[in-house]
């Protein structure tokens, strides 16, 4: 890896471990002081390694560092220090030594317990999801903005209020209990699967596919099967789902860059044994009782792993789409249907329930249309997926539909 692209990926990969294990020992409360040792933490490697180079182990270099940090601020902060041990008596004396613990055992406990934490019910959704991807994903504040297409100073407003939220509703960082993990969980597992799929359906304008936010999601869900007290049937059927997908990455982009449709993909370029792992999630996924929407979805994503057009292929995929609606309804999930049902039953019972959505603001909604009328009626057609274009905001979905206008 290029050195220019090395420190951007170690603050992807690593600020977030600092981050945990530091709000983990601080407390949430002093979440802002975790978030300057590890800034600081990273703008002395850019400045030292700047000037002596790489050294060998540049992980390895940065939690020392950050480990060094934080003693110091323990040192010259000593009510901070007797608030983390307040009459606690131990068997051995306590040093800020043996209280930053950046063992790879402590950093995967501290982020199972954070995403908990920030993941919250008492703080709205978007706030979670910025959160999440700030102190569980490394991202900073231009990428934040920029998957949810706003400015920075909305996101910066939007990261204070929820970490004030969590402050003021005194959330610590810790595992629910027992009987609490199901309700908790579902707010987690709903952000992991946005996360997933700001990467997959990014909105970042030049940018198909973000793989580096697919893959953050994809180990932190693995990290909840990890856990006994969470590896539980729905934890397993997202992984799934996160598996089936992922495994169509390369498929996914042209030579140019360009958007590839499923039907158009290189089936050889699918990722085989990211397809067995989905397979393998999945099946593990059928254990317990609850039928959640990430067994629909993978489900849906399993069949999807078959490139032949078969009828039993679209008429399982058709009944999964059924039962997710009755589960969860969602206009885009009805709009998917549709292209299912064009391929279960016919075409003109596709077009009549898809224009019954009338998601006439939605460009997904025209080009679905355009190519369920291009060989019935070409005028139709043509006029959804100018409308199509015109609604389209990044530039690989211009180039799609645009391809689209001139093979009519």
């Amino acid at each position: 890896m290029n050195d220019d692209k090395l420190i951007p990926h170690l603050f992807r990969t690593e600020y977030r471990k600092i981050i945990a294990v530091l709000c983990k020992t601080f407390g949430l409360e002093h979440i802002e002081i975790a978030e300057d040792i590890a800034s600081d933490t990273f703008l002395q490697a850019s400045e030292t390694w700047g000037i002596k180079g790489l050294p060998d182990n540049p992980a390895a270099w940065l939690t020392t560092v950050a480990k060094n940090k934080a003693k110091n601020y323990l040192k010259h902060n000593k009510i901070l220090l007797d608030k983390i041990m307040p009459g606690i008596k131990y068997s051995a004396p306590q040093t800020e030594e043996t209280i930053i613990d950046l063992s790879t055992e402590n950093i995967r406990d501290s982020q199972l317990k954070m995403m908990f934490a920030v993941c919250h019910p008492c703080i709205a959704t978007e706030a979670q999801i910025a959160l999440a991807l700030r102190v569980l994903c490394g991202f900073g504040i231009d990428e934040i903005a920029s998957a949810f297409l706003t400015n920075k100073a909305t996101i910066n407003k939007r990261l204070v209020r929820a970490k004030d939220k969590l402050r003021r509703e005194k959330i610590s960082i810790e595992l629910p209990l027992p009987d609490e993990i199901n309700n908790r969980l579902d707010v987690v597992l709903r952000t992991l699967y946005l996360l997933y799929n700001e990467g997959y359906y990014t909105s970042q304008n030049e940018n198909i596919l973000r793989r580096e936010l697919c893959y953050e999601a994809m180990r932190l869900t693995f990290s909840l099967i990890e856990n006994e007290q969470t590896n539980l049937p729905q934890v397993n059927a997202l992984f799934a789902l996160m598996s089936f997908h992922a495994s169509r990455f390369d498929a996914r982009m042209n030579e140019k860059g360009e958007a590839v449709l499923y039907d158009e993909q290189d089936e050889t370029l699918w990722d085989k044994k990211l397809i067995q792992q989905g397979e393998y999630f999945l099946q593990q996924s059928s254990r317990g009782k609850q039928l959640s929407k990430y067994h629909l979805e993978a489900g849906i994503a399993y069949w999807h792993t078959y490139k032949e057009d078969t009828k039993e292929k679209w008429e399982n995929i058709l009944q999964l789409y059924n039962q997710l609606l009755m589960l969860e309804y969602s206009p885009v999930i009805a709009l998917n249907r549709t292209y299912a049902l064009s391929k279960a039953n016919s075409i003109d019972e596709a077009i009549a329930e898809a224009e019954k959505l009338q998601l006439t603001h939605n460009h997904l909604y025209h080009t679905l249309l355009g190519e369920l009328y291009k060989n019935k009626n070409v005028q139709k057609a043509a006029f959804h997926f100018s409308e199509a274009l015109q609604l389209a905001k990044t530039p690989e979905d211009k180039q799609l539909i645009q391809r689209k206008i001139d093979a009519l």
